[in-house]
């Protein structure tokens, strides 16, 4: 498929996320018009992008893309009226709350402004699309883009299509993606917390069991991660994991450990309750080691961002 570059891309929602998802399509090289229905809001937001964001890491040399921080927010401008933030985009991003009479509102407004030919995608994380989209006239051109926060640092894309969704739009989402330094990965079908929290919730589930029942400790738990399992699977998934971890791969894997594996996976508990005496002990003992002063989660998060952005450059 032809570069969509110059094309104009409108981001709904101005938020963080919104912000986020404006950078990485200007870094692609895209006109970028960010919409707010709270006046003030979208111009406020640019200001954020660039002093705040864009200028910076061009000053750390961790700016995206080809262009230069200038070059792209030549490329951006904000609008408190919808109508004028949609002329002429051809993909629309929608980032408001995750709420979904917000999100039917805002499609409900966008559907009536915009041609056929434009694409309708939403942010949500958690939100299946035959419900995002349920009051859209014509959902063959909707289709969720749910990023991972930050989505400038982390590039994986879940492309999750409504029931009715044409292959073309997946397409044109997964190019555009492409084009932008994303990694889209496609969802054949809904499903509910999609791909990526399926995962997540699981690791957390049972690391949230492993402490409450007196296992192991926060600290000892999220080292078992950023000290074993996510060094792995930084640069490899848990399939081509398993499919390394035995000499004569996938097969021999399965010959060897399957039966462990079933025999562990049946002492998992219940999935837990995140409440009650074991959450206030786990939210003591995380706040026991990380202060949660604002300024301090400020600066980790920071130090966050910045190891994401390093990462991503090895792994390129």
């Amino acid at each position: 498929m032809t570069s969509l570059k110059g094309k104009i891309i409108t981001v709904v929602g101005s938020g963080l996320i919104g912000r986020s998802w404006a950078m990485v399509f200007l870094s692609g090289g895209y006109k970028v018009k960010i919409y707010d229905n709270e006046p003030g809001q979208a111009s406020g937001a640019i200001t954020e992008i660039s002093r705040k964001q864009i200028e910076e890491l061009q000053r750390a040399k961790m700016l995206r893309g080809n262009l230069t921080a200038a070059q792209q927010l030549s490329l951006l401008s904000s609008h408190d009226d919808l109508q004028q933030a949609l002329e002429g985009a051809f993909f629309v991003q929608e980032c408001v709350f995750e709420d979904l009479e917000a999100k039917h509102s805002v499609f409900h407004e966008v559907e009536n402004l915009v041609t056929e030919s434009v694409i309708l995608s939403s942010s949500t994380s958690c939100l299946m699309p035959s419900n995002v989209f349920s009051r859209v006239q014509n959902r063959t051109r909707c289709i969720i883009s749910h990023p991972v926060n930050p989505p400038y640092y982390v590039r994986l894309v879940e492309l999750v299509p409504h029931p009715e969704t044409l292959p073309a739009v997946m397409d044109v989402a997964y190019s555009l993606m492409t084009d932008v330094g994303q990694a889209p990965v496609r969802l054949s079908k809904e499903i509910d917390g999609f791909a990526l929290n399926r995962v997540q919730y699981a690791i957390i589930a049972e690391s949230w069991r492993l402490v409450q029942d007196g296992v192991i400790s926060v600290k000892d738990i999220d080292l078992v991660m950023s000290e074993g399992l996510g060094m792995r699977y930084a640069f490899i998934g848990p399939i081509e994991t398993m499919h390394l971890n035995a000499p004569e791969g996938m097969e021999d894997y399965l010959q060897r450990y399957s039966e462990g594996m079933k025999r562990v996976l049946n002492t998992f508990g219940p999935v837990p309750d995140f409440s009650g005496e074991p959450a206030a002990r786990i939210v003591k003992e995380i706040c026991e080691l990380i202060p949660a002063e604002q300024e301090h989660l400020t600066v980790r998060r920071e130090r966050r961002d910045q190891l994401l952005m390093e990462l991503a450059k090895l792994k390129k």
